[in-house]
């Protein structure tokens, strides 16, 4: 039988011993569990950011997976902790729409509000649900207990979700977003998904306009910037080899705009 896997993406970082307590958590209900990072390093509370990282990896994780994903601002608040399980995986996570892009290439068929006791550690911090309820979580179905019977089912329908339009039209005919990711390269990821790199675009972001739409980095000389659809199909920003983030001064959460050109 194979083994367990569980995903963790959250905003703790790495410098201080958040993650590893979680792990141990982990570890300790589920020794036999194949733990799997994909991200420590989102924004502090960049909820829309750690959507994007958890939906662009998680397709690629065996079905069964469980994927916890710890970025809360809400910590302490009234927001829900919460399971939800697709056709292909479970996933742990507060219900503040961190959940929402994933859920749009897996629908919901089940979710829980996980209110019982019995699977959190016996004391529970205000300030560290991740350690203390989100973990043990995750290690509990991992084990094979189903969500059920970790707490109260409640509609999917009724799941958090990113609050408002990503990319809103403007009057000039052009297309408002933000720059959702920052990868180690220094490439921008906007918010803007296109199926295929067809058509002529231009993007503006920190005042400076990137034309057109490139298919790869060879298409342009070193230090010149680029706009290209990335191999998430989001259109991205870059500077061959060199990095397009310090080059523009930009960061998560930065608007763009795009336009199509005639």
């Amino acid at each position: 039988m194979s083994r367990p896997i569980i995903t963790l993406t959250t905003d703790f970082g790495t410098s201080d011993s958040y993650v590893p307590a979680m792990k141990g958590v982990i570890l300790s209900l589920c020794p036999e569990a194949v733990l799997v990072d994909i991200s420590h390093e989102v924004e502090p509370q960049a909820v829309r950011q750690a959507a994007y990282l958890l939906s662009t990896a998680a397709p690629y994780f065996p079905p069964g997976t469980v994927h916890l994903a710890v970025v809360d601002p809400g910590v302490g608040s009234e927001r829900w902790p919460i399971a939800v399980r697709t056709g292909r995986a479970t996933y742990v996570a507060p219900d503040n729409g961190v959940l929402s892009l994933v859920l749009e290439q897996e629908p919901a068929l089940m979710a829980v509000h996980l209110t019982d006791p019995g699977y959190r550690l016996p004391e529970v911090s205000a300030t560290f649900h991740g350690r203390d309820i989100f973990a043990p979580a995750a290690a509990h179905l991992a084990r094979g207990i189903e969500p059920g019977q970790m707490g109260l089912p409640f509609s999917p329908a009724r799941l958090v979700t990113l609050p408002g339009p990503l990319n809103l039209p403007q009057q000039s005919g052009s297309w408002q977003g933000e720059i959702l990711h920052i990868d180690h390269f220094g490439n921008l990821v906007t918010s803007f998904q296109i199926p295929e790199p067809q058509g002529r675009l231009a993007l503006t972001v920190a005042g400076q306009r990137i034309e057109p739409l490139h298919h790869t980095f060879a298409d342009v000389d070193p230090g010149q910037r680029l706009l290209y659809r990335g191999s998430s199909g989001y259109l991205e920003i870059a500077v061959r080899e060199g990095n397009a983030a310090a080059e523009l001064g930009v960061r998560v959460g930065d608007p763009v705009w795009v336009e199509t050109l005639p």
